[in-house]
């Protein structure tokens, strides 16, 4: 938009049509018409040394088009137009109080010049000042304009860098909870294949080659899934896949209760939970069973991840702190205790 205004800067130089008009019905001679003309070529130089300055080097080229207007008044009362934009500029590149200043000494160079120097136009004081002030005006505007129109672009690029680093947060967290996952079933699976060819039961060991396989293009594709948004098999199927990599590794799973209806958003963040949580006890649980509770309380749908593990401590990593960020996002929190160890949430049934 700015840019647009640059180009089009010319169009606003019609109004020196009041400077260029008496040049048609008054007598002048060469001389004047050559000193005139100067002036005029004078003073477009400094409109565009104005357009390509900042506002804090506008001073010099105001003053130089002010004074090319007083210098030219005597032979042509059209450079009221002249002070027009001086005043318009004054009013864009300075504050209230300094364009007030601005102004009124404007208005007091047209009382000289109309004491001293004008003959034969009796209004030139009351019109010059009415349109110094007015285009002035205008001028203050337009700098409220331009200081709006900044403010906006600035907005809305800290808004497109807080989404890139919220996009960015997203990923980290999606690649550190399904990757996690992935590659503690890989693990997994390569160290059962690995006990299973030492006791040379060859055939189940590739058994769970070909799952480790398995596991690893799954893993392909859920990252390329991260960068554009994470899809998967729905609450249940993921339940599903979760409880047999559970027996896998040994442990008795019980899935219990109804699974609720979720919106798109929160099944998402529910299974990503649910994946972490799962990931934690393949970890570190040293117990063998595990129990998958999905139930009603009048705050909500709850969830519960629990084992007969024992565990003495928790420590905060980022599974844990992507879990709350996750619940957060939908006005929840985790609960839990040790020994044995207990996951919970509950979806407040408005989220």
């Amino acid at each position: 938009m700015v840019e647009l205004e640059k180009r089009l800067s010319w169009v606003y130089l019609v109004n020196l049509v009041f400077y260029i008009a008496p040049f048609f019905y008054i007598d002048y001679s060469l001389i004047d018409y050559l000193w005139m003309m100067l002036a005029l070529v004078a003073f477009v130089g400094c409109y565009y040394w104005i357009g390509r300055s900042d506002t804090t080097q506008m001073l010099l080229p105001i003053l130089l088009m002010a004074l090319i207007a007083s210098c030219i008044t005597p032979l042509n009362y059209g450079s009221i137009s002249m002070f027009a934009y001086v005043s318009f500029f004054i009013g864009f590149a300075y504050n209230f109080r300094q364009f007030l200043a601005g102004v009124a000494a404007l208005i007091a160079l047209l009382v000289l010049l109309d004491h001293f120097f004008i003959k034969g136009a009796p209004y030139f004081l009351l019109y010059g000042s009415a349109l110094v002030l007015a285009i002035g005006v205008l001028g203050v505007l337009d700098r409220i304009r331009r200081l709006t129109m900044l403010k906006e672009q600035r907005s809305a690029e800290e808004i497109k860098q807080l989404a890139t680093m919220v996009e960015r947060e997203r990923i980290a967290r999606d690649l550190h909870d399904i990757m996690g996952h992935s590659l503690s079933g890989i693990v997994l699976k390569a160290d059962l294949a690995d006990k299973l060819m030492q006791q040379q039961q060859y055939e189940l060991a590739a058994q769970h080659l070909k799952e480790l396989a398995q596991i690893a293009r799954e893993s392909l594709s859920q990252v390329r899934q991260t960068v554009s948004g994470y899809k998967h098999k729905g609450l249940a199927g993921e339940v599903q896949l979760l409880s047999g990599k559970l027996r896998d590794a040994g442990f008795a799973v019980d899935v219990q209760g109804e699974m609720p209806a979720l919106s798109a958003r929160e099944e998402t963040a529910v299974v990503l939970i649910l994946t972490e949580l799962v990931t934690n006890v393949l970890k570190h649980s040293h117990g063998d069973q595990v129990q998958i509770h999905f139930g009603e309380t009048k705050y909500g749908h709850q969830v519960m991840v629990s084992d007969n593990g024992k565990v003495s401590e928790l420590k905060q990593g980022n599974g844990l702190t992507g879990i709350q960020e996750r619940l957060a996002a939908l006005n929840t929190k985790l609960e839990w205790q040790l020994s044995p160890s207990s996951f919970s949430f509950i979806l407040p049934k408005e989220a």
